[in-house]
């Protein structure tokens, strides 16, 4: 089971969650190689490609982040994504653990539209996951 129990996981989901805050993103990581305790180890005020900077290609990681899109010229729409981070040099016995890891994040990090597994940096293109969004959403009036 993954110890979410540092406050300061609590305090940046729910500034990201924020409509006041700049606050747009937040990644979680293991305390080390061989700990189940996650830590906040970055937040960030700028875009998914911000975000996807800070992964670590030799680790496994967990992300939150506020996708901002635009629908058309009048509108705008703010959605949350859950990323699933699994660097391609993680280490195997991490990566056995993620399955079992991910439903203990998904129940403190509870309100997202979106999963994103991510096993590549591009795995973190914000258009696609915008795409994604869209579809998520229902309707749509722009053919996506």
């Amino acid at each position: 089971m993954a110890d979410l129990s540092d406050p300061a996981i609590n305090e940046a989901y729910l500034d990201v969650r924020n409509d006041k805050s700049e606050t747009t993103w937040m990644l979680l990581d293991y305390e080390n190689d061989r700990s189940d305790k996650l830590v906040l180890t970055s937040t960030g005020t700028g875009p998914v490609s911000e975000l996807r900077d800070h992964l670590d290609e030799g680790r496994a990681s967990y992300a939150y982040a506020r996708v901002t899109y635009a629908n058309d010229k009048e509108s705008k729409r703010e959605k949350f994504i859950l990323v699933v981070w699994i660097g391609p040099s993680c280490k195997v016995m991490r990566k056995a653990k993620i399955s079992v890891h991910a439903a203990d994040v998904k129940s403190s990090l509870r309100v997202f539209s979106i999963e994103v597994a991510a096993r590549e940096k591009q795995d973190l293109d914000e258009e696609a996951i915008v795409v994604r969004l869209r579809k998520a959403g229902g309707a749509s009036y722009d053919g996506v």
